[in-house]
């Protein structure tokens, strides 16, 4: 019998603007319907400015039948500092919440949990700071938080901002691991692995992907990045 399976993706939309220079959150939504995902964390959603409005409108997401979870206010931003998730409608959303996080910079993370055809299922969403030691701080930070939660299987996904080697972050990070994901940055030639997917040991990765084809390859700086994930054996 077949395994059931989900696709959870990662993608900094660079508030929808392209390499080009261009603001089209029309191109932005294209890319990220292409990715085939169930569950679709973003980061850099918001425009920079307060009151921070949406750059990839509310009503543009909806339409293509994606929900928004409720992290932004309402008719404004769709996330909380910049972080946002959006899932397929067969996805049963039981609680959200939002994070404050440590560091000189604003930085927050998103934290949602749901049914799913692979059962329960917490995903937290986190665009790090640019500083090794806050990114370090933030990631236990986030774990501590979910500690105090009810047990249930983890996916952390986001923009972790790491150049270097993985072991600092893998330290950090205990109780997860994480997939083998492709370079994602810069989209024109990727070297860099700083769009990452961990998850707790009760769920396996079985395929780990970039979406490079047009319009991803200029629609942002970075590339999504996918994994498919099961219940481990």
């Amino acid at each position: 019998m077949k395994m059931p399976r989900l696709r959870i993706a990662t993608y900094n939309l660079q508030k929808c603007v392209g390499l080009d220079m261009r603001r089209r959150p029309d191109r932005s939504l294209q890319v990220i319907n292409s990715l085939g995902a169930d569950i679709v964390v973003l980061q850099e959603v918001d425009k920079r400015l307060p009151p921070r409005p949406a750059a990839l409108p509310h009503d543009l997401v909806e339409r293509d039948g994606w929900k928004i979870l409720p992290f932004g206010a309402p008719g404004g931003s769709l996330g909380w500092h910049g972080n946002a998730m959006l899932v397929r409608a067969d996805l049963s959303v039981l609680h959200t919440q939002h994070l404050d996080l440590p560091g000189l910079e604003p930085r927050g993370a998103i934290l949602a949990e749901m049914k799913t055809r692979l059962g329960p299922l917490r995903v937290v969403g986190v665009h790090l700071g640019l500083v090794r030691r806050y990114r370090l701080l933030q990631i236990k930070a986030v774990l501590r938080h979910v500690a105090r939660r009810p047990a249930m299987p983890l996916i952390l996904a986001g923009d972790f901002n790491e150049w270097g080697n993985r072991a600092a972050i893998d330290s950090a990070a205990r109780g997860v691991s994480f997939a083998l994901t492709p370079p994602s940055y810069p989209a024109p030639r990727p070297l860099a692995r700083l769009d990452r997917i961990a998850h707790s040991a009760t769920l396996a990765t079985v395929a780990t992907g970039t979406l490079r084809e047009r319009p991803a390859h200029i629609a942002s700086d970075h590339l999504p990045v996918w994994a498919d994930l099961e219940q481990s054996q």
